[in-house]
């Protein structure tokens, strides 16, 4: 497929990262020739040095033939003109990063008129992710597949938690839970476990279940359900506003901590339910002034990697129950790993993670087609969502006669808006939503699993 990607900031360069490595022609456009000569140096990719709004510049990166033309500048009207022109020059698909509030609530109305295929709001998305991690603390990280039937959620094993000694193979009969773990992250390792895997302390686990499995699964653990009631959010930024609104809407109380005078003017005024402070979130003596040692819960969202790190330290060391961090830089991650129950939040990866599944889609038409893609255990496991076509080569087979690839497991199987957590004789039937976990592989259909 021809890609045509407008923008390559921290988004677009997230984006680049991730097509660059599927075979894709991808042909990028920014006005900095600096940024253009990078990529083309780290990339396997052309560049056009040149304003993406432009008919003339478009016309030379060949959008005309190109399959998908993706528009993430920092300007929501750039994107969306960029997507008009290229729809009109005959791109076949066109997505546009629209990250206003004002924007994303109309945009329904906006797209089919602009030529625009599909939005995507990374801010919104991270909001989402932090707001699910909230309504479930005991979690390192929660995705969701089939529109909530299903999730994938992150667990941090103590050296003293039941699980340790116990096999994968023991786990549902010994604590009567319907679960699977399909994926673990021993230090450095990552391994996706058969029936004789036996956990051991400090592992991290990927789990697959229903929400309400999941509780249940935390409740045998003997993880104390916190009752998250007392939100502090430091930074009055994008992802801020939607998380607020969402936090409100749910009942939590919300105080944000805002260096910017105007920013905390907005934000204010724009969720009144809100406490805003005018302060500096990583002043120490200004965090013990409003509390710290009060909330059930801390996120870190400054637009500073290094200030958000810095702020979660301190208030680990305050015994915050949960602490959520926002990072672009992913090796900023690793200064984290001493707070066990941190959660670490990558907007650019989610939104990249959703374009990438967009693109396999667009890619495979008329096969089992990919609906939702996340990539977990430090982005070196997938777990990808299929539908089964009535054409797909793995239905009616029970899964212990399946052929697999190595590397691939069967997480889960949704039907009538009900998991199944697979055994070997469940068999995949037609529109089953399928969920496969995968390692150093590249699915782009169901089908693709079989040797």
């Amino acid at each position: 497929m021809k890609i045509v990607i407008v923008g390559v900031g921290k988004m677009g360069a997230e984006i680049v990262k991730h097509v660059c490595h599927e075979n894709h022609e991808v042909i990028i456009i920014d006005d900095d020739v600096k940024v253009i000569e990078d990529s083309i140096n780290r990339y396997d990719v052309m560049g056009i040095n040149g304003n993406g709004v432009s008919y003339e510049v478009q016309k030379t990166a060949g959008v005309d033939k190109a399959d998908i033309f993706i528009a993430v500048t920092d300007s929501d009207e750039a994107n969306m003109l960029a997507c008009l022109i290229a729809k009109k020059l005959g791109a076949i698909h066109t997505i546009a990063r629209v990250r206003s509030h004002e924007y994303t609530k109309q945009i329904e109305l906006m797209a089919g008129a602009l030529g625009i295929t599909r939005t995507f709001n990374p801010e919104l998305e991270a909001s989402r992710e932090i707001l699910r991690i909230i309504n479930f603390p005991e979690a390192l990280r929660v995705d969701s597949f089939a529109h909530g039937s299903a999730d994938i959620t992150e667990f941090y094993i103590s050296d003293k938690s039941p699980l340790v000694g116990m096999s994968m193979m023991q786990i549902n009969s010994k604590l009567g839970v319907q679960i699977l773990v399909c994926a673990v992250k021993r230090a450095n390792e990552v391994i996706i476990p058969n029936g004789k895997f036996v956990i051991q302390g400090q592992d991290k686990i990927y789990v697959i279940s229903s929400e309400e499995q999941s509780k249940v699964f935390v409740s045998k653990l003997g993880l104390s359900s916190t009752n998250m009631k007392n939100i502090l959010v430091i930074g009055a930024s994008k992802i801020s506003h939607y998380l607020v609104d969402g936090l409100i809407k749910n009942n939590y109380n919300v105080k944000v901590i805002e260096v910017d005078p105007h920013k905390a003017e907005v934000m204010a005024q724009a969720h009144s339910k809100a406490n805003v402070i005018l302060g500096d979130g990583s002043d120490q003596n200004l965090l013990k002034e409003e509390g710290l040692e009060g909330f059930d819960a801390i996120v870190c969202l400054t637009g500073k990697d290094e200030e958000n790190i810095i702020i979660s330290l301190y208030a680990n060391k305050q015994n915050v129950g949960k602490i959520i961090t926002k990072v672009n830089k992913a090796s900023f991650a690793g200064l984290l790993e001493s707070i066990k129950m941190a959660s670490v939040i990558f907007p650019q990866e989610i939104a990249a993670n959703q374009i990438v599944s967009y693109i396999r889609a667009t890619a495979n038409t008329g096969g089992n087609n990919i609906i939702t893609l996340h990539k977990i255990v430090d982005n070196k496991v997938e777990a990808s969502e299929f539908v089964a076509s009535p054409s797909a080569k793995v239905l009616h087979i029970k899964l212990k006669d399946l052929n697999l690839k190595k590397n691939i497991l069967i997480g889960g199987i949704i039907r009538n808006h009900q998991i199944i957590i697979p055994s070997g004789m469940t068999s995949i039937e037609e529109r089953d939503s399928v969920i496969v976990v995968s390692k150093d592989i590249i699915l782009n259909d169901l089908d693709d699993i079989l040797v």
